[in-house]
């Protein structure tokens, strides 16, 4: 259950319906107004105050954060915080925190004598709206429709603020105070994923970032003029997941395609060196490089050498068999799918089908151009940025939650986080109330953390460090808003910096520890090392406790 402001005006409907119970007897009407109400600006009060002259009882109800579907980054205002504004209105009789994407449970149950939209709903056929007032009226009252003279918008208003962050901090501790998410809770977790056995499959790539000087435009073509003076290269793709696994304690091992070369097979064991097994499938004739140059620190150019290699049957097969023997002995299986031929269609069916059979826990992302998130039915967990999800779902103009909901019901996946990249990142559930999830739930829940990066470095490897943490923290049984949480922690970290350096789990830890809307006042980072000291065997205890003492 979500915690309930305390101002006496805001109530539950089960709890409203029984405070109205004499007022109704006695002959007094309701007047009934809904909205987002992210800032109650003058137009509002206006509109209330009106509606209030309608009647004996105003109750004015608000849709829950998880439901808002205004776009990212809103309600800007916490539902909590919402609620009170509302409440503080003098007119305002009762506050309701609606937990459904409409009114028309609400309007069921209050059965108010008035309901109250904006004047342009009166020639409206939005099913949503004409299913309000079907059940205003199946319960004996009218719908009247306001003049309209309304001449603030929220939106516009918070398009014209600067980002508050005394208000981010506030949402956050909001975020973390509904959904029970604590320190100790987060502690455990990562406690929990420590040598905790994983399965990874797709395609690796070698990444290479030249760097450069600008130095002018070439004489010969109306083109930038670069001067090379640095190199480095690291591994991408579903080898940076792997490697990204292990720095968060986990045992992973890598099924990738390769060529039968031994120059290119020594290439992976940088990987073993770092703690990631490898199983190197003969699929390919030669490692996927990608080159990025970079000019005066400033990504300018991407060059993609290799080649789509398909995995025929006879390989098909042979993963498969691999997987099968390997998943009794593992927690969690992630692919990451690039779409150069690693994770076919019918290796990911039938080894996520397999996985499932034994209840593991199943992730999965597909970063590149040539991959389709659409292949990852029945996944617990699907990660992607926005412009990959619009692209798997041809869908550029809806609105996100519209384009995940798409999603989540073509796979049947049980949630999925989306990276907004600087702006932080939306969660999507299927998760009811309870914690539980139904397949056949027509309700989706979302979450928006903004990002608590102080400065981007390099984006690259953001979506490696979310769904690495997210999806070690689901396969060991935390909740969505606690994978949510952790995983804003991780894109925080590997945006802060150069995309080869994974996010281990002693930097996670650390920023945990330092995290003000999971600690009272001065119980900070002194409270980490002897919580984890009661297990000394732990790679993340041991992390912790190096990296604290380090600090």
């Amino acid at each position: 259950m979500h915690p309930q402001p305390s101002h006496a005006k805001i109530l539950p409907i089960d709890e409203l319906l029984i405070r109205l119970a004499p007022d109704r007897s006695s002959g007094k009407s309701v007047v009934h107004c809904h909205g987002c109400f992210d800032i109650v600006h003058p137009g509002h009060v206006r509109y209330l105050e009106e509606a209030r002259r309608l009647g004996d009882i105003l109750v004015v109800s608000l849709t829950g954060d998880q439901l808002v579907t205004k776009g990212p980054g809103r309600p800007y205002i916490p539902q909590e915080l919402r609620a009170e504004n509302l409440a503080a209105l003098q007119f305002v009789d009762w506050v309701v925190i609606d937990p459904h994407p409409t009114a028309c449970e609400l309007i069921a149950r209050l059965k108010p004598d008035i309901y109250i939209k904006g004047r342009e709903y009166a020639t409206s056929n939005d099913p949503r709206f004409l299913r309000e007032k079907h059940n205003v009226e199946q319960g004996g009252g009218r719908v009247l429709f306001h003049t309209g003279d309304v001449v603030f918008s929220s939106t516009r208003l918070l398009a014209a603020l600067q980002r508050d962050d005394l208000l981010e901090s506030r949402r956050l501790r909001a975020f973390c105070e509904r959904h029970a998410v604590e320190a100790g809770g987060l502690y455990e977790v990562m406690n929990a994923i420590a040598d905790l056995p994983v399965l990874v499959v797709g395609d690796a790539i070698r990444e290479r970032y030249v760097h450069c000087d600008a130095i002018g435009i070439a004489t010969d073509a109306p083109v930038p003029q670069l001067q090379r003076v640095g190199e480095q290269e690291f591994w991408g793709g579903a080898a940076a997941v792997a490697l990204q696994l292990a720095a968060l304690g986990a045992r992973p091992t890598l099924l990738t395609g390769a060529g039968r070369e031994p120059g290119q097979r020594d290439a992976f064991a940088e990987l073993g060196a770092r703690g990631v097994g490898v199983e190197l499938l003969p699929s390919r004739p030669d490692i996927i490089t990608r080159t990025t140059i970079l000019a005066d620190e400033a990504k300018a150019l991407k060059l993609v050498e290799g080649h789509v290699s398909p995995l025929d049957s006879a390989l098909e097969q042979e993963a498969l068999a691999w997987i099968q023997a390997r998943l009794p002995r593992t927690r969690l299986l992630v692919w990451s799918d690039d779409g150069y031929g690693m994770a076919s269609p019918g290796l990911v069916r039938d080894a996520t089908l397999a996985a499932q059979s034994l209840r593991l826990t199943v992730a999965a992302q597909s970063p590149g151009a040539r991959g389709d998130l659409r292949n990852f039915h029945r996944a617990d967990l699907i990660l992607a940025t926005e412009r990959q999800l619009r692209e798997a779902m041809h869908d550029m103009s809806s609105s996100l939650p519209a384009v995940a909901w798409n999603l989540l019901s073509s796979t049947s996946a049980a949630s999925l986080i989306v990276s907004l990249r600087k702006t932080g990142l939306m969660a999507f559930s299927r998760a009811t109330a309870d914690g539980t999830r139904d397949a056949t739930d027509d309700r989706l829940r979302s979450d928006y953390l903004s990002s608590q990066a102080a400065h981007f470095v390099d984006a690259l490897a953001i979506e490696h460090a979310a769904l690495g943490v997210s999806a070690l923290a689901r396969s060991v049984g935390a909740s969505d808003p606690a994978c949510t949480y952790l995983a804003c922690g991780a894109a925080a970290i590997s945006a802060e910096r150069s995309a080869d350096r994974p996010v281990t789990a002693a930097e996670m830890l650390r920023w945990l520890a330092q995290r003000p809307e999971l600690h009272a006042a001065g119980k900070f980072v002194a409270d980490v090392p002897e919580l984890w000291m009661n297990k000394p065997s732990s790679a993340a205890a041991s992390n912790v406790v190096e990296a604290e003492m380090g600090a």
